[in-house]
Order: structure tokens, then sequence, then C-alpha cells
């Protein structure tokens, strides 16, 4: 498959959310990234989160690769990303602190830069939009897309000259400073405001602001392997989502490889990962989505609260006509269902086979967002739950019977596809992976 002339081929892994996030995608990178030679965050910013457990401990990555734990493996944070500079200051040093160096790490130049005025903007904007809220974190990741699509944002390669980055930012603050004609102007519409904030990010980040293109051309010349890093999920992609209740950037694979800056037909595996079950954040239709106890219990063990926000995540059974759809947008060879372990002791489970809204059937998934909040869900079974702890199972076979079969049935909405890793618990050491 994607097979060009005769050369070294490398493997390039695309690590993709078949849901609406935070389906795990972290541990899957985390694990893929362990003998990996490049591993590249591609889009969206700091308003996802990837929870990674490995033998250094657990940490919450928000716009570090998760292959910085591999003092071998290069870091790219691509030309897609949204990047704000107080977050990845922290994040960097709270790193450190803990024993991770960032040494490894690269920024691509075309990056684009969030500052707290596109904070500001966000929560106004979500706060203005009032019942018909998109249910955003309020990081400022939309509005900085959108000064980067009106060509007026500010990309990582001007920090390497903070005062003419500080010019840059004054102009386009005066211009959007207009909005509180005859009232205060507060500060984070000031260029001084950042000054102390621009002068650090230069002098910690000028020297790995590097042209990454290069970087990626190289190691393609020499058969390495690489892991795209997927944000959020293909459910929540800003052209095939269930828009609005959207994020701001591309995340199926399209928009991985164009963010990462790799050439399409060099990709040689898709992974897409989804939870045993759905979770979703914010506002927007779920179709399975559990109001009752089963819900919460599932929510509890599965710690449900967002990485970046902690607000608590609707939980619902298995969406098998969403996950046919991202496998048709996305087209996955391999699958990763995480969380197997969260259903242990959850009581019965069913998944969803289709749909019905004001009575008539609907097969497929559709991302009109207010169609689908009418929808609800038709099962096609219930499957035995089971109560077996299965974090020591080694391979496919250690499984309850009830929980083989549930895998089985989930990867019937896959054609095409292999089930590739399992898994049971938070370590990178508990994962299945799945002979083929």
């Amino acid at each position: 498959m994607f097979r060009t002339s005769a050369r070294k081929e490398s493997e390039v892994i695309a690590v993709v959310g078949g849901q609406w996030g935070d389906e795990g995608k972290g541990k899957i990178v985390d694990y893929l990234s362990a003998d990996a030679d490049v591993v590249i965050r591609s889009q969206g910013g700091d308003n996802a989160g990837h929870t990674v457990s490995n033998d250094l401990g657990k940490f919450a990555l928000h716009l570090v690769p998760a292959g910085i734990f591999n003092p071998k493996t290069v870091n790219i944070i691509g030309a897609g990303v949204a990047l704000n500079p107080k977050t990845l200051l922290k994040e960097i040093a709270e790193l450190e602190a803990r024993g991770v160096s960032a040494q490894n790490l690269r920024i691509s130049p075309k990056a684009h830069l969030a500052f707290d005025y596109h904070l500001f903007l966000d929560r106004a904007q979500e706060d203005g939009r009032g019942e018909k809220k998109i249910g955003t974190t309020k990081r400022g990741i939309g509005p900085t897309y959108m000064d980067k699509a009106e060509r007026i944002g500010l990309q990582a390669r001007m920090l390497r000259n903070p005062d003419k980055c500080l010019q840059e930012l004054r102009s386009v603050l005066s211009k959007k400073a207009k909005i509180f004609s005859g009232s205060a102007i507060p500060d984070e519409f000031k260029a001084e405001y950042y000054e102390g904030l621009i002068r650090e990010a230069a002098e910690k980040f000028g020297k790995i602001i590097v042209d990454t293109e290069p970087i990626v051309h190289e190691h393609l010349g020499r058969g390495a392997k690489f892991v795209i890093e997927g944000a959020h999920g293909a459910l929540l992609d800003l052209d095939h989502g269930t828009y609005p209740k959207v994020t701001a950037s591309n995340s199926t694979v399209g928009g991985l490889l164009v963010g990462a800056g790799m050439p399409p037909l060099r990709l040689t595996r898709v992974v897409g990962v989804f939870k045993a079950y759905q979770t979703r954040v914010g506002e927007g239709g779920m179709p399975t989505e559990l109001k009752n106890e089963q819900g919460d219990l599932i929510r509890e063990r599965g710690h449900e609260y967002g990485t970046t926000t902690g607000r608590p995540r609707r939980v619902g059974f298995f969406d098998s006509v969403a996950a046919q759809y991202a496998h048709e947008i996305n087209g996955f060879t391999d699958i990763a269902i995480t969380k197997l372990d969260t259903l242990s002791g959850a009581g019965n489970i069913k998944i969803c086979s289709g749909y019905k809204c004001k009575g008539q059937a609907v097969e497929r998934f559709q991302t009109d967002d207010e169609f689908l909040i009418q929808c609800e869900p038709v099962y096609g079974g219930e499957f035995d739950g089971w109560n077996e702890n299965i974090s020591s199972a080694k391979n496919f076979d250690d499984l309850p019977e009830s929980a083989r079969q549930y895998c089985n049935a989930i990867m019937k909405a896959f054609t095409g596809a292999e089930m590739r890793f399992l898994g049971i618990g938070e370590k990178r050491s508990d994962l299945i992976e799945c002979e083929q």
C-alpha cells in the first residue's frame, strides 16, 4: 500500500482519534514512539491533552509530542499547530523538573502563536453564543486559526527576533483593540503585556525553531520510523466532523499529513484509536449517551475528565455507525481499542448499529449536528459483561470470552482493517499487541 519507486522505505504511522477525542491516543503514540526516530505533533493546540503513563511516571502533555520520553527520538511541533508559548514554557519546565529533557524538541517556524488575546476573544465568543455554545475549551485556538486564515497571525519564526515580534504584535493588536471603542482596552490587547513572555520564549525556543522539512526529508531518505500524532478526533474535524460542534483544525489523517509536512505517498499505516465505549466533551449530538448509573460508573472507573479542562466527559455505549464513518474518511489500516479494562464490572454492554429519527431509520452517520441531536440509537445486541481483572492479560486469548466477543463485534465496523492494539490498563505495558 502507498508505495512509490524503489528506495529504502520508511515506516510512517499516523495515529488518528476515531471518535470525539480523548480516545487514548497518547498511550498508543507513547508505545509506538519507544523505537521511533521522529514523532510529529501536527495540528491542534493546547486545547488537546494526551495522558501518558510509562516507566517515568504519569504525564499530561498538551503541546509536546509524546515521543519526548525517548532521548533518541526527534520530536517536532509541526506547522499546523496553534502554539501557545506560555503553555509550552510551563510544559517543558514541568518535564525537566521530572528529569525529562526537551533537548530533542524542534518547533516548525510555520506554527502559529496563540496569545492571551486569543483566549480573551475565545471566551467572549463562546459566552456570546448562549444556548448555541460549542463547548470550546476557551484556549484561544479558534481565534488563532482565524488570524492564520486572515493572514494576520504571528508565526513561531517571529520568536527568533523578539523586537520584531513585538513590533508585529503591536500592529495586530492596534487593529483588534478597535472593538473596544469608547471603553477601556484590556491589558491583553497591549503589546507591553507580552514583552516578558516573548523575550523568555525567544531565549528558550530560539535555537529549536528550525525548518523541519529538511529533518523529515533526511529521515525519510534513510528509512526512519515516523509517528504522526493527531490531536482531537475524526468526529471533531473542522470539515468532516459534527459541524458546528467541532474543533478549529483538521483532525483526520489528511490534516495530520498537511500539518506535519509529510508527503502523502510516504504514509504506510493509519492507526485509528477508539475507546471500548464512547465519550464526548462539550455540546453536540451523541446518540448513545448514558444518563444513568451505568454511565456514571463508567465515567468514574475510566477517570473520564478532560486532561486539559477537567470537565466531566459524557459517556455512552460504542457507536459503530460513527466508527464506520470515521473509517471511511481516514482509511484505517490498524485499530487500537483502548480502556477495555474500564468495562470490567460495568454490567452488560451494547453496541449501536444504527439510528432512528422521528421513527425513520438512519443507517449512515450524520455530521449535521442539529440532526444528530435528534437521533436515537438502535442497538444490534447486548453483550454479557465480565468481572475479571484483565490487566494481566498478555494476549487476546487471555481475555474472558465475553470480552473477546465484544471486541470482535466492534471490529465489524472496520472492513479491511486489523485489530492491532488492546488497551487493558493505564501503563505503557498494559497493552496487548494482537498477532496479525
